[in-house]
């Protein structure tokens, strides 16, 4: 073949892979709005469904009560059905994080719209045990959305108001009285496990105001009303019943072994795993539900899988930020078992335009390290500049400074939060020559960072839809 056609062959075959490359885009980064679409579509036709049946009575004040109800139900229901994780769930609304986030959205919603349904609905005949069964599960939900919201309270509060709170909880820690009262309040709420128990309530107190309705709403003598409400709710109800039976046989979860654990950092550390039978495929950026057994018995965390999946080795960077990460590496040593679910998650670096940022901020180099630990075997489009900030120095500085140095599209920028401050979405926008609607950017790290840079980068023209980050916050 002569130079010409060879040079010919080679960019129709570039372009056909950017072409796939783009179409595949097109294709995926939709996903993260259907869901929320289908929701909205879902709500907005029961709406018009209850308006144009009308009440039978005329009285139109207990019907729009009921009818604040019945879509709270259906919030309800489909809270339920998004923390199942049955696959197409975790697809429909573009990963298992993005999931979490709007089933905690619904259930809060539907609460708020609970409110309206207490004050208008009226039914003079209503049954005795359809009242308590209301009144279980109003109360019932209420005391689990304090207590999700009870353990993040400081940061509802404005930052003076955060910075008096910081004061009076340290007198109450030197307070002997109050520092023991301090200490069982944190042991209490804030337990994940225990939370998550609890939590499995939900679905009991969604089926007590279920049945409430059924028994004392005045609107089901219409059929269509009557029948969708059962539809509704029955789905939600039934996935949640699957949920607590069966769901566990059915669950993608792998035996492993703890290979090593590995002391790296001040509160930071790595835990090697080796599979005892068929080893999990991932693909790089993904996370793990990981099942580890210390002190309390089996605790399970979501993790990033820093390593590469080829090997069959897992590898977990892990950072101390509660009680049982904390303890990990103490509480977890070499020989002991260990179960892995998933794989979750639509962190990618395919999805991303040829101008990528990804931005790290300490632990968060998790899902890039396994990015650049398979950059052979999934190689990056176009350009990349990684920023990775940490106070101090950075673990695993030398490594990826090594794989960007043999990568020409890498570019490596590591700051030190504690000399060098920190790092600005503007200092970011003055080093990156593409155009902000050109980007395509990847953020990992504190919720408080990720949220000022997606601010101010939708700001400067970076598309909602070229803005990808993890989310971590289950409750």
């Amino acid at each position: 073949m002569s130079d010409e056609r060879k040079a010919t062959s080679q960019a129709q075959t570039f372009s056909t892979a950017r072409l796939l490359h783009s179409l595949g885009n097109r294709v995926v980064l939709p996903a993260r709005r259907v869901g929320p679409a289908t929701v909205g579509l879902l709500v907005v036709s029961l709406g018009v469904l209850w308006l144009v049946v009308g009440p039978s009575d005329g009285v139109w004040n207990s019907f729009v009560g009921q009818l604040a109800g019945a879509e709270a139900v259906l919030l309800m229901s489909i809270a339920l059905v998004l923390i199942s994780t049955l696959p197409w769930v975790e697809t429909w609304f573009d990963g298992i994080d993005r999931t979490a986030i709007w089933h905690r959205r619904l259930a809060i919603t539907g609460m708020i719209l609970l409110i309206p349904h207490v004050t208008l609905a009226a039914n003079r005949q209503h049954t005795g045990w359809g009242s308590v069964l209301a009144n279980v599960s109003v109360y019932g939900l209420i005391a689990l959305v304090v207590w999700s919201i009870l353990p993040r309270w400081r940061s509802l509060l404005p930052k003076p108001a955060r910075q008096l709170v910081a004061g009076a909880e340290l007198w109450a820690a030197r307070s002997r009285g109050a520092g023991s009262m301090l200490t069982w309040t944190r042991w209490l709420l804030g337990d994940y496990e225990r939370w998550r128990e609890v939590h499995r309530a939900t679905g009991l107190f969604v089926a007590a105001g279920f049945i409430h309705g059924l028994t004392d709403a005045t609107t089901f003598g219409s059929g269509p009303l009557r029948w969708t409400y059962v539809g509704i709710g029955g789905v939600g109800l039934a996935v949640y019943l699957y949920r607590e039976t069966v769901a566990a046989y059915f669950l993608p979860l792998h035996d492993y072994q703890v290979a090593e654990v590995s002391h790296l950092a001040h509160g930071l550390t790595e835990i090697s795993l080796t599979p005892l039978g068929r080893h999990m495929q991932f693909i790089p950026g993904q996370f793990a539900m990981l099942f580890l057994e210390g002190k309390h018995g089996w605790r399970r965390h979501p993790f990033t899988m820093a390593g590469a999946p080829r090997d069959g080795v897992l590898r977990f960077t892990i950072k101390s930020l509660g009680d049982d990460t904390t303890e990990i590496h103490h509480t977890v040593q070499p020989g002991m078992p260990a179960v892995v679910g998933g794989p979750h998650g639509r962190f990618m670096h395919s999805r991303g335009t040829d101008n990528q940022i990804w931005i790290a901020g300490g632990i968060g180099i998790a899902p890039f390290l396994s990015w650049l630990r398979t950059l052979d075997q999934h190689p990056v489009h176009g350009q990349v500049a990684l920023y990775y900030t940490n106070a101090g120095p950075a673990p695993f500085a030398d490594e990826i400074a090594a794989i960007a140095a043999a990568h020409d599209n890498i570019h490596l920028r590591v700051i030190d939060t504690s000399s060098q401050g920190h790092l600005t979405p503007d200092q970011i926008l003055a080093d990156t020559p593409a155009d902000p609607p050109q980007l395509s950017v990847f953020l990992c790290g504190p919720g408080g960072m990720v949220h000022t840079f997606t601010k101010y980068l939708r700001r400067a023209g970076v598309a909602p839809r070229n803005l990808h980050r993890e989310h971590f916050d289950w409750r």
